[in-house]
């Protein structure tokens, strides 16, 4: 190969839909490809579009090497499945599964190749609106539903033609972005950084990845496109990671906005030489390459070694032998099945909150109904943030329509109320007089889809706009009432929390999220999702999570010099893992397999413990309940969280039904990062204790000893 092949091969451009004066990279993306200079396209789709620009690369230039089509492919393609924080409510690895699974066969059947995700960001910040696009604040259920992503979109063989590569992102830290604003600065401790931030990329990598990308933010000082540290010594020399790093959107040039770089050819020399294989729509690697390596100031092995990387997930990706997709078998439409996983997926995410006097589930054959608010009859802001094309083309399920297909015999009457955001209130009347002629109002409201997602942080995460009076107008009529939230973000639900008898948390639940609702409502699914990041009372809590570290004066409530605020409560609204059921659970007879383990044993020779707790279905309905496993390390030499959950299992029982559940316990769950740029991993001796349960609250406890 060429240099200039070389660093062609390095080149990610973006396609634009629009032609003519819009139409952004599309003439440089076809010159480009038939002369050998382009490694990748995204944003490109179809089936026949991907093949004529397929056709350049592979039968005009000279060496005809495939280009890698890559694609935002989130939670779904064409069938939009619950966005991704909602399907970490599942606490079911086969929710992430489904979603991948079917989102790789309808986009691979259209050509691509690609998907980048699944983001692996932990965050403890729900003004940050990429909370959407991941797991939660909890890097233990992150990284279990970050593998099982991987696994779902790439299967045994990402060269499948029903599979896509995957991506995990954002590369790294990119959760803890200072208050919660995009793309802003992350300041994390190295253990931080190892116990927290890494866990879900280590997952990823040890689940076969194909690629990595690079994050937006800084990481200590140190822009992620130019972190040597994080990109070249963990991710390729301690993880093994042997795919390539993909840069962000114009990542690579931003470094110049950082600050740490002064022009195009020094953000090509910091980002190469850190370890960014791909460059993302900027092009300074393709415009100073050349001169950097004849300078000396890129070397020749990592050129080759950032060309050897992307050439191998073509080949892996079965390119070379498969350049084309098959037209004939592209998919247009969401198939049956297909609708079907995703209704699943969405009843599945979906956690009841609260539920006073059992005003839930609704019955079937009650005679009215009042569906009411700007939410109720939407098909669009249910696809959430992120949904790819499929959003456009095939409306969502709305509630209210889910409603009158679940209840048929009932008299369901609409009224919206207000908008979403805004401060008009003259439809208020409209709907406090549907909640009086019915047996039950169910008021749906939250955020529209673009109020969360990239670039969509708020400084406010109440209700926009007059939602909560809205609730407080209708549940001043005494009818029973059922508050619907469909947001991308954990929500300060305070304003509403007392009023509603009931509150579904259904997040952005997808093309099939109205008739999931309906599901939930009427019993057909009894909830089983938990929480997988905390619920603040007020924005002023935050940063709030169940896994904070002790102070030297914690909380107490009757000594004013402890750590807490004077105007609010010390306790979140609802806390991780919270979630109801129309059955009840206990928990008993938590036990361990020792009490006594040496800590040379499991930091050596793989001892381990094993901890059991047995759970009962204790009323009169079948359902799931999500069982957790915490720990807390009680004294080590850096201060250690409270709690860390260490492990989970979702069970179904029947009424009546008990069941022992297992759980292992090793070096992974016993030891802990130092602040050792090195990675210093320690198990040391200690007290531990163990807290099982349905939430980050559990009290049934029991406890070892590490010698």
């Amino acid at each position: 190969m060429t240099v200039e092949e070389k660093f062609g091969q390095l080149q990610q451009l973006t396609w634009h839909a629009d032609t003519g004066p819009g139409d952004g990279q599309n003439k440089q993306c076809a010159e480009l490809a038939a002369k050998g200079l382009l490694g990748s396209v995204l944003n490109l789709t179809g089936a026949k579009k991907c093949n004529d620009l397929q056709r350049a690369a592979v039968e005009k230039s000279r060496l005809g090497i495939p280009l890698i089509f890559g694609q935002d492919v989130i939670h779904g393609y064409l069938t939009t499945f619950p966005i991704p924080l909602a399907q970490g409510s599942s606490f079911d690895p086969d929710v992430v599964a489904a979603d991948a699974e079917t989102s790789a066969r309808e986009a691979a059947s259209q050509g691509i190749h690609w998907t980048f995700a699944p983001m692996a960001d932990v965050s403890r910040e729900p003004r940050w609106g990429r909370v959407a696009e991941g797991s939660g604040e909890d890097p233990y259920l992150t990284a279990e539903l970050t593998a099982a992503k991987v696994r779902g979109y790439q299967g045994a063989d990402y060269g499948a033609k029903d599979r896509l590569a995957a991506c995990a992102k954002h590369f790294v830290g990119y959760g803890f972005a200072e208050g919660g604003r995009d793309y802003n600065t992350a300041d994390v401790s190295e253990r931080r950084l190892r116990d927290v931030c890494l866990p879900p990329f280590k997952a990823a990598v040890d689940a076969g990845v194909a690629t990595v990308m690079a994050s937006f933010n800084t990481v200590n000082g140190v822009p992620a496109h130019a972190n040597r540290h994080t990109l070249t010594d963990i991710l390729h020399e301690e993880f093994g990671f042997d795919g390539f790093v993909v840069g962000d959107y114009t990542g690579v040039q931003e470094l110049i906005a950082h600050g740490i770089a002064a022009d195009g050819a020094d953000a090509a020399r910091l980002a190469l030489g850190a370890g960014v294989d791909m460059e993302m729509v900027s092009t300074t690697y393709a415009e100073h390459g050349k001169k950097l390596l004849a300078a000396g100031k890129i070397s020749r092995e990592r050129l080759d070694d950032a060309v050897a990387r992307v050439l191998r997930v073509k080949f892996r990706a079965g390119l070379f032998d498969r350049p084309y997709a098959d037209e004939a078998a592209e998919i247009t439409e969401p198939s049956a099945a297909a609708r079907a996983a995703a209704r699943t997926a969405a009843a599945r995410s979906m956690v009841l909150l609260r539920n006073e006097n059992k005003t839930l589930p609704l019955s079937p054959k009650t005679g009215s109904l009042a569906v009411i608010g700007p939410l109720g009859d939407d098909t669009k802001e249910l696809h959430g943030t992120w949904a790819s094309i499929g959003a456009a083309l095939f409306p969502a399920v709305s509630v209210l329509d889910g409603i009158k297909r679940a209840a048929p015999s009932a008299t369901v009457r609409f009224a919206r109320g207000c908008a979403v955001e805004g401060d008009d209130t003259g439809s208020f009347d409209e709907a406090v007089a549907a909640a009086r002629a019915a047996d039950a109002a169910v008021v749906v409201v939250g955020e529209k889809a673009a109020q969360s997602g990239e670039a969509a942080a708020r400084s406010d995460i109440t209700l926009p706009g007059v939602q909560a009076q809205l609730v407080a107008e209708v549940a001043a009529t005494g009818k029973p009432v059922v508050v619907v939230v469909l947001s991308g973000r954990p929500l300060a639900l305070t304003d509403i929390a007392d009023r509603a008898d009931a509150i579904l948390q259904a997040w952005h639940p997808g093309i099939e999220g109205g008739h999931a609702v309906a599901d939930l409502l009427f019993g057909k699914v009894n909830p089983g999702g938990k929480l997988p990041a905390t619920f603040p009372r007020s924005v002023g809590q935050l940063p709030l999570h169940y896994g904070h570290e002790n102070t030297g004066r914690p909380f107490d409530p009757e000594n004013k010099y402890t750590s807490k605020y004077l105007d609010i409560p010390h306790t979140p609204l609802y806390p991780f893992g919270h979630g109801l059921s129309y059955t009840t659970f206990t928990f008993s007879g938590l036990k361990l397999t020792a009490e006594v383990l040496p800590a040379n044993g499991v930091a050596h020779t793989g001892a381990t413990v094993r901890a059991t707790v047995r759970v009962e279905n204790t009323g009169t309905r079948a359902g799931d309940e999500v069982v957790q496993l915490y720990l807390r390390d009680k004294v080590a030499g850096v201060v250690q969280p409270v709690r860390r959950l260490v492990g989970f299992s979702r069970v179904h029982l029947k009424p009546g039904e008990r069941r022992t559940v297992g759980f292992t316990l090793g070096r992974p769950e016993l030891g802990f990062h130092t602040n050792d740029p090195r990675g210093e991993f320690l198990v040391e001796p200690g007290e531990f204790e163990i807290y099982a349960g349905n939430s980050s609250a559990a009290t049934l406890m029991t406890g070892f000893t590490l010698t």
